[in-house]
């Protein structure tokens, strides 16, 4: 093990098993956060290996599993991964966009024992659900609505907030609303992968964040009691680093589709970091012993300004992923810090973003698909 991870305490378990079964995915999303690189990965995990993981998860602690891709509903196996899930004692939870979750689908899963079902949109109208999508999936994501309400399962909708879509945050709201949703997480965008190649387009003004949230609060008023809405406050508009996925290594577990297991889902673009995967080692090993889980556990990786920050233990130094993609050092201060050394560059995006800059950018809006991840990960290459 090394001396990082020797100076922090031995980490719990995994609670959460996040089971990324395909990068296939029949949409498109610009905000995606699949690797840019994704169509270049390796082979996707058989049904043995997935059932082998769920065994090793759970006898490690696991008690949560996260179905997720890429588009899970892809894969022909998903009612045998669930049932083995369910078998071992997983809370299920199938993220999904909700392309191929007809009715007979959705009663095939729900007698394989899945628990919950977390379905994206991307917006309260067609046009713009659509647009971001680039598929024509509005009025098949409103079936799918019903669809997982006549199964009994709790309605729990997902919608990425970013620049096009936050001026309909009380449409949006009120969609889930008429659905009868129990939950509604209004997630803004976290610029990493396809969002972060498409963050001048996305990220918001101030004003459009302050008004998104004093919407969001009527409706909580008005409908406490009879839905949860959670509205996840932006990094760049913050000037605080957020616990990368509750810290490190601490409770959070992601294999991806060719076998890689990481501590957070975009972990594997940092540089210098061998990530083990599950068709050579086991889970324990992985958790326990791995150089890539134990590299920015704790605080003992840590330098300045964060090795002295009073407020360490409760950020763990914000998200590595974004320090190395804004400050290009995986161990520097997380940028949207105002202690950052590299938080200028935060600002520097938020005043365009402000100045509507980001509307003149020479830049188009780049699509999730096979063609420009391939081509983005040739480029990669090449600069490399």
């Amino acid at each position: 093990m090394s001396d990082v991870a020797s100076s922090n305490a031995r980490p719990g378990p995994p609670l959460w098993l996040l089971a990324e079964l395909t990068y296939r995915c029949p949409l498109h999303c610009v905000f995606c956060y699949n690797p840019v690189d994704y169509a270049e990965q390796g082979n996707e995990l058989s049904t043995e290996d997935w059932m082998r993981v769920l065994r090793q998860g759970r006898e490690l602690g696991a008690v949560q599993c996260g179905l997720s891709g890429g588009e899970p509903l892809v894969r022909d196996d998903l009612e045998l991964i669930v049932a083995e899930a369910h078998r071992l004692g997983y809370y299920t939870n199938l993220l999904t966009s909700g392309v191929g979750l007809t009715p007979a689908r959705a009663a095939s899963l729900k007698a394989a024992g899945l628990d919950h079902v977390q379905l994206s949109f991307q917006d309260s109208t067609r046009e713009m659900n659509d647009f971001l999508s680039h598929t024509k999936t509005f009025e098949l994501k409103n079936r799918v609505a019903q669809t997982i309400k006549d199964q009994g399962w709790p309605m729990v909708m997902n919608v990425v907030i970013h620049r096009l879509n936050i001026d309909h945050i009380d449409r949006i709201i009120g969609m889930a609303a008429e659905f009868g949703a129990e939950y509604i997480e209004l997630a803004n965008t976290q610029y990493y992968s396809w969002a972060y190649l498409n963050r001048d387009h996305l990220l918001p003004t101030h004003e459009q964040l302050r008004r998104a949230e004093a919407i969001t609060d009527e409706w909580r008023k008005k409908l406490e009691g009879r839905m949860r809405i959670f509205f996840v406050a932006p990094d760049y508009h913050e000037g605080k680093p957020k616990k990368c996925v509750n810290g490190w290594g601490s409770m959070f577990l992601t294999v991806t589709p060719d076998g890689t297991a990481l501590p957070c889902h975009t972990a594997k673009m940092l540089p210098g970091l061998a990530f083990p995967n599950v068709r050579e080692q086991g889970l324990r090993e992985i958790w326990f012993d791995s150089e890539g889980f134990n590299r920015y556990r704790g605080t003992g990786w840590m330098k300045e300004p964060c090795a002295s920050c009073e407020h360490k233990e409760q950020d763990l130094g914000g998200c590595r992923c974004q320090a190395y993609l804004i400050a290009n050092d995986p161990e520097a201060a997380d940028p949207v810090c105002v202690k950052s050394p590299h938080h200028g560059k935060v600002l520097e995006a938020v005043a365009r973003a402000e100045s509507g800059a980001a509307q003149l950018t020479e830049h188009p809006l780049v699509f999730r698909d096979p063609v420009q991840s391939r081509r983005l990960a040739s480029a990669a290459v090449r600069s490399g």
